[in-house]
């Protein structure tokens, strides 16, 4: 069909609806008794607009399709490319699984749409930032572990050290041998305990023990004496009494010299066995002063770690008079329900002071010694000692005989209600001899 062909179609089919509708206004108009109205011309001419618009367009498709069709032929004989018709997209064809993903899609954009950035420094709802723990913590653990691990071994080692030493039975000994002076013995044992907890110090304990005569300063020198023995051996302790090893004094040279090699051998071979020697020096106020300085080098050394892990005990009657005058002034006033060991560090706290003054002009032997002095003895105290030694000798301990005994011991006079010995016990020995 022809573009001429459909052109007088449409002219017809346009010129017959003009007629009909002219027809119809017509017998509208007869029937209205021939008076015209505007507003159903004004109609009928936009209803004939409208379809004449209408026809065109259906009759411009027809045309399209027939020509699209034309082409369509021609085309599949020439090879020349298919022109379509342009496709409305619709979702009729699309599998569910499309529908699922496009319906991902859609959520993921709310999501991200939703999301807030927020800043610091504006008010508002702010989120916590998340603590990340560091792996360095797990090494800090680590290496805490590890330090309670060495620190709990050397206090075992320790304690294995001081076990060695035997100091409870020592503790027993000197309570039990030892009379009047258990708060010397308390301060002497705290200061062994803190010694020999470990090998390795930075300078010896030197201990000086300070007293009337026949107070138990040579006694606890000996008791002493035989405990180490028992424990680090008979070539480790050594007992200077300066009256026996070297009693002229012109031969205090060589004495010096022969003490000072005695203490080199003997601490090297501590060092060997690894233990720690101990040097009782008695009656020291008759020691002369080549040897007091020799020993102030061997104790007051920093130089080598030679001398540094040895005990040095000193025994000696120097600042006797303040120690009986101290103890006999203030006897009245002490209670008689006061401790030992609280009337001994009374003792120590008021009276070391002074003797410390009195022993550094003598000798700098004793700047850095500990000073314990030990107190006079009561008569209950000589009558202790007479009894154990009457025991010792094998003689029956009679209570008479015993208080007989020590009404002969010369006594200070009764202050505040305490009978102290003049002697202590030094006479002890010689009258249970007489029995």
């Amino acid at each position: 069909m022809s573009d001429r062909d459909s052109s007088t179609s449409t002219s017809q089919t346009e010129g017959e609806l003009d007629e009909e509708m002219e027809s119809e206004e017509g017998k509208n108009e007869n029937e209205r008794g021939g008076s015209p109205v505007p507003s159903l011309s004004n109609f009928s001419a936009s209803l004939r607009a409208v379809v004449r618009i209408k026809q065109k367009y259906q009759a411009m498709k027809k045309r399209r399709q027939e020509m699209a069709l034309g082409l369509g032929g021609v085309g599949a004989l020439t090879g020349a490319p298919l022109h379509s018709s342009p496709k409305i997209f619709t979702f009729d064809g699309l599998p569910p699984s499309s529908f699922s993903s496009i319906s991902l899609i859609t959520q993921k954009k709310k999501r991200r749409r939703r999301r807030r950035v927020l800043f610091p420094n504006r008010g508002g709802c702010r989120t916590v930032p998340k603590q990340e723990r560091s792996r360095a913590t797990y090494c800090l653990y680590l290496l805490l572990a590890i330090v309670f691990v060495q620190v709990y071994n050397a206090i075992e080692n320790l304690d294995d050290h001081v076990l060695r030493y035997d100091l409870e039975g020592l503790d027993k000994t000197l309570r039990r041998e030892v009379f009047g002076q258990q708060g010397v013995v308390d301060g002497l044992l705290s200061n062994l305990q803190e010694y020999l907890s470990t090998y390795v110090h930075n300078k010896p304990l030197v201990v000086s023990l300070h007293g009337p005569s026949g107070v138990g300063k040579s006694h606890l020198g000996r008791l002493l004496a035989g405990h180490f023995r028992s424990v680090v051996g008979e070539t480790l302790v050594l007992q200077y009494y300066v009256l026996h090893h070297c009693p002229q004094e012109a031969d205090a040279q060589q004495c010096a010299r022969n003490l000072s090699t005695l203490i080199s051998e003997m601490v090297e071979r501590a060092e060997e066995e690894e233990k720690i020697p101990l040097f009782i020096f008695d009656e020291v106020e008759h020691m002369h002063n080549e040897i007091l300085d020799v020993l102030w080098q061997l104790v007051a050394s920093k130089q080598s770690n030679e001398y540094l892990n040895a005990i040095y005990l000193f025994l000696s009657n120097l600042g006797h008079a303040h120690i009986t005058k101290h103890v006999l002034h203030n006897s009245s006033s002490s209670s008689m329900a006061m401790t030992a060991s609280i009337h001994h560090s009374n003792l120590v706290k008021e009276l070391t002071p002074i003797l410390r003054n009195t022993l550094e002009k003598i000798h700098p032997l004793w700047i850095d010694a500990d000073i314990l002095p030990l107190g006079l003895l009561e008569k209950g105290h000589v009558m202790d000692c007479f009894l154990d030694e009457i025991t010792r000798e094998g003689f029956y301990p009679d209570h008479t005989n015993i208080e007989r005994l020590a009404g002969e011991i010369e006594y200070y006079p009764v202050v505040g209600g305490r009978e102290y010995s003049q002697t202590g016990c030094k006479q002890v020995v010689a009258k249970v001899n007489l029995l």
